[in-house]
């Protein structure tokens, strides 16, 4: 199988994008990173590219009549830029139905949530509305439907007493750091197959303990 070659989306700070920029960079997701590509010039994470020495472009969405014209700007960039697999890491845009057949198992995302459970915005006030006392993250292939998608890997994180939206965020995304590298190591190694509307992982051990991280610990 080829090196994968990674175009990462943002729209803010990327910490995420620093997760998969470090394991590619350290050698535990075997692909490298083509392009940072930003809708918004502000967005901390280009400059964080940019210091690691990754190309970097921004594509403001306010630029564009509608959405099928900025999504296909956005597609022209990947393709200038050679890469073949998308990571959306905090892109904060609806992407159109043809942009996501076109990279149809070739893109996928992050969810701070234990996805079918709580897709959409303001996830983690909803965890704390619905009194939870597990949720965590979710990296998923993306489909049309919000947060919808073959399911790859989650991590389980406990909602602790006392937890306001800002804790339980916190605790989530150093969940998703850690997942986010080790889901898009499955993919680049291959061991990731589509059955159906499943992500099959070959090679597990028998407890599955590697596609599934759980840490009731917090």
């Amino acid at each position: 199988m080829a090196r994968l070659r990674l175009a990462i989306l943002i729209s803010g700070r990327g910490s995420n994008m620093r997760a998969l920029i470090g394991g590619c960079r350290e050698g535990l997701i075997d692909a490298e990173v083509a392009l940072v590509l930003s809708n918004k010039a502000e967005a901390a994470g280009l400059r964080h590219a940019a210091g690691a020495g990754i190309a970097t472009k921004v594509i403001p969405h306010g630029d564009f009549p509608d959405r099928v014209s900025f999504d296909g700007a956005i597609d022209r960039a990947l393709t200038t830029a050679g890469a073949d697999f998308v990571c959306l890491a905090g892109f904060m845009r609806l992407l159109t139905p043809g942009f996501i057949a076109k990279w149809r198992d070739r893109m996928i995302n992050i969810h701070p949530s234990l996805l079918p459970a709580f897709p959409g915005l303001d996830t983690h006030r909803r965890v704390l509305e619905a009194g939870a006392k597990i949720t965590g993250c979710t990296v998923h292939f993306v489909r049309f439907e919000t947060d919808t998608g073959p399911i790859i890997a989650q991590a389980a994180v406990p909602v602790l007493p006392g937890d306001d939206e800002t804790s339980l965020a916190d605790r989530v995304l150093a969940a998703e750091h850690r997942l986010y590298p080790m889901a898009l190591s499955l993919v680049a190694e291959g061991r990731v197959r589509i059955e159906g509307e499943r992500a099959v992982i070959e090679g597990l051990s028998a407890d599955g303990g590697e596609a599934l991280l759980i840490n009731p610990g917090g």
